[in-house]
């Protein structure tokens, strides 16, 4: 690996880093066309995508909980769910075509951005709320955590351009809170993720090396974004979550073409 390689991957992992600590998504929008670009298979760049989300979640999860940002009684459910979820990732991968996954992510994202964007408006404040974690709103949370996991983590994008809008509309959580929650479900599905692509013998030892590289960089980033996220007010915090997904969509669209 050479000088300028080892740039390129510390910057990718400073960028997707930033995007996840704000965000609250695992960075894989851009990790993966990158690899893409570079010549990795689909399969190792979604590998090399979950590896760096593992990094980039605990620390931005652990800087979030420093600072009160994270629930942890909630994100305790999703996590769960996504490591549930992400567990099926590899099996996923193996059965089904990329273009009938990637079909399928972009009407899930579609349907996600469009409630959000329609139908969420009153989640755009600051405040924070304490969740009713009664029965059915656990199984909620751990639904959402699961379907999260088995769609995002297929496809290496970590989950918050998912999560978030459906935090927003099925339970009213503000976005500004969910991020941090995105954030602390990647821990579950990444790490399980990871595991289940290796069980099924789609990550190998280059992935695994460029994976760390990418992560190790994310590291610094992710400190910056989560530092950041609240001092944005969360109008625009939501204005550009919507951009992100919007990009999200397009960028989809055109791979899946």
């Amino acid at each position: 690996m050479g000088i300028m390689e080892l740039g390129l991957f510390a910057l990718l992992g400073v960028g997707t880093g930033l995007l996840s600590g704000f965000f609250g998504i695992g960075g894989g929008m851009v990790i993966v066309p990158v690899m893409l670009v570079l010549g990795h298979s689909y399969d190792s760049a979604v590998g090399i995508s979950i590896l760096q989300m593992v990094f980039s979640s605990v620390v931005g999860s652990w800087t979030n909980f420093k600072k009160g940002f994270l629930d942890v009684r909630t994100g305790i459910f999703v996590g769960l769910g996504g490591m549930v979820g992400a567990s099926f990732s590899g099996l996923i991968l193996r059965t089904f075509s990329h273009k009938f996954l990637l079909g399928i992510f972009i009407l899930v994202t579609l349907y996600s951005f469009l409630r959000f964007a329609f139908k969420s408006k009153r989640s755009a404040v600051d405040s924070y709320q304490d969740l009713n974690l009664d029965t059915k709103n656990k199984l909620i949370l751990v639904v959402i955590g699961a379907l999260t996991g088995i769609f995002a983590i297929s496809l290496g994008i970590g989950g918050g351009v998912l999560m978030v809008p459906l935090l927003a509309y099925y339970l009213k959580i503000p976005p500004k809170q969910s991020v941090p929650l995105g954030l602390f479900f990647v821990i579950f599905s990444s790490a399980s993720g990871v595991l289940s692509l290796a069980g099924h013998g789609l990550l190998d030892l280059h992935a695994l090396q460029w994976g760390l590289m990418v992560g190790v960089g994310s590291v610094m980033g992710v400190v910056i974004g989560v530092r950041l996220m609240p001092l944005v007010p969360a109008i625009w915090h939501r204005r550009a979550l919507l951009v992100i997904y919007a990009i999200a969509i397009a960028v989809s669209i055109y791979k899946w073409f």
